[in-house]
């Protein structure tokens, strides 16, 4: 990526949100970068630089997540949406990863998954619910159980189909990415591309945002809900709009199959 002239160094993008945000700390801008919801270029020495569009989905990543308590994932859809971001995925993979995943792997597909044999808890915040332990695997772990070789692994990161996080020093891929991972194996090994199914992602990510434009007005300044309720009263509609789809499908299905 060709360094910008004029960016900011991620110390300047700092006090820049700063005024705006007086909370906003300097591990929260390289956070989301991780995840995905700024996309700074390098200078030659490896330093990040911003743009005014950097700053700008920065502040709008912030503002949505801090006060409308917008999920991660459908911030990094809004911001695409408004031009903010690219729509290119959130990958970030350790040297370290890039050596097991180059490693002999095992081919045994293994159905199901009951437990990951590695339990770390990330150190950095989150906006979303999650659980305050999680599961992870390794990637050797993540190779074995899914029986995916490296270079299937290596494509479904790269169309951000799975998203490994780096947890305590490590690369770690949580249980539905391996759930992620086998299903789409089995269809590209029906010959379906990678990037074809890529679309499904999008797909996804599309229909999360109509249940965030759905239950919106719960997050609303001014709200008689507190937060806890309309995150509850959200996952609620998330299920019943799930099952819509899930019929909606099946119809269609029977239509396209002639069934």
């Amino acid at each position: 990526m060709t360094p910008i002239v004029g960016a900011m160094r991620i110390g300047e993008v700092h006090a820049v949100l700063r005024a705006e945000f007086p909370d906003v700390e300097l591990s929260k801008i390289r956070y989301y970068e991780d995840k995905g919801l700024v996309q700074p270029s390098r200078s030659r020495k490896g330093y990040r630089l911003y743009s005014d569009r950097d700053v700008a989905c920065l502040r709008e990543a912030i503002r949505l997540a801090h006060e409308e308590f917008v999920p991660l994932r459908v911030v990094r859809l809004r911001l695409i949406e408004q031009g903010l971001l690219d729509d290119v995925p959130a990958v970030r993979v350790t040297r370290q990863a890039a050596r097991e995943a180059a490693a002999p792997t095992v081919r045994a597909v293994v159905p199901a998954v009951e437990r990951a044999t590695l339990s770390v808890v990330s150190d950095e915040p989150t906006e979303e619910a999650h659980e305050s332990s999680q599961q992870f695997y390794s990637t050797s772990e993540f190779m074995s159980v899914t029986g995916l070789e490296a270079v299937i692994v290596n494509e479904l990161i790269a169309v951000g189909l799975v998203a490994p996080e780096t947890v305590a020093r490590e690369t770690a891929f949580t249980a539905l990415d391996v759930r992620v991972a086998i299903a789409a194996g089995v269809l590209m090994a029906q010959g379906v591309d990678a990037r074809r199914l890529a679309t499904l992602r999008r797909v996804v990510e599309r229909e999360i945002g109509i249940v965030d434009e759905w239950t919106m007005p719960l997050r609303q300044p001014g709200s008689a809900i507190d937060r806890d309720a309309a995150l509850e009263m959200t996952r609620v509609v998330a299920e019943d709009a799930a099952a819509l789809r899930a019929v909606l499908y099946e119809r269609a299905r029977a239509e396209y199959l002639g069934e």
